[in-house]
C-alpha cells in the first residue's frame, strides 16, 4: 500500500488568491454581453427577500477577516468594513438597494484596498481588537438588515389586508 504524500502547508498567498477569488465571484464573476458591465452573486442573492444579503454580508465578513490576518491593517480593515456596510444597508432598501448591489462592488473595492495597502510596502497582521470590532459591527449590521426587512415586510402585509 503506497504512503500518501504530504501536502505542503497552507501558503498566506495562497490565501490570498483565494480572497481574490472569492471576491471575484461575489462581485464581478458574469459580463452582460455586449459591454463591459460586470456583476457577481451579490446582486442576484439580494433580489431575495428579506434573506438575500445575509449570505452576501457574512461572506464578506469572512473575506475581512481573512485579509486582517494577512496583513490589512486596522485602518484598512476599518474602511473595509465601512465598504460591506454601506454595500449591506443600502442593498437592503428594497428596488433601490437591487440596483446599487449590481453598482456597489465591496468585495472588489476591499480587494483594491489590500492590494493599494500592499503596493506601499505595508505589512502588517492585525490586532484582536481590531478584528472583534469588525465581527461585532457585521453581526449588529446583519441583526438590522434581518429586523428592518421583518419590519417592512409585516408593514407590507398589513397594508394589503
Amino acid at each position: 500500500m503506497p504512503t500518501p504524500t504530504p501536502t505542503p502547508p497552507f501558503n498566506a498567498n495562497d490565501r490570498l488568491r483565494w480572497v481574490e477569488s472569492i471576491s471575484r465571484i461575489m462581485d464581478s464573476q458574469f459580463r452582460v454581453p455586449g459591454t463591459s458591465w460586470r456583476f457577481g452573486l451579490d446582486p442576484i442573492m439580494s433580489l431575495i427577500p428579506v434573506v438575500g444579503g445575509i449570505p452576501s454580508l457574512a461572506v464578506s465578513g469572512v473575506l475581512i477577516l481573512t485579509m486582517m490576518r494577512h496583513g490589512a491593517s486596522g485602518n484598512v480593515a476599518v474602511r473595509m468594513v465601512l465598504n460591506v456596510l454601506l454595500d449591506t444597508l443600502i442593498g437592503a432598501i428594497p428596488i433601490i438597494g437591487n440596483i446599487f448591489d449590481f453598482a456597489y462592488k465591496a468585495n472588489d473595492r476591499n480587494v483594491r484596498l489590500l492590494r493599494a495597502h500592499y503596493a506601499e510596502g505595508k505589512y502588517q497582521g492585525s490586532g484582536k481588537g481590531i478584528m472583534a470590532f469588525a465581527i461585532i459591527l457585521l453581526l449588529v449590521v446583519a441583526g438590522l438588515v434581518v429586523w428592518g426587512s421583518y419590519e417592512l415586510i409585516r408593514a407590507v402585509w398589513q397594508y394589503f389586508q
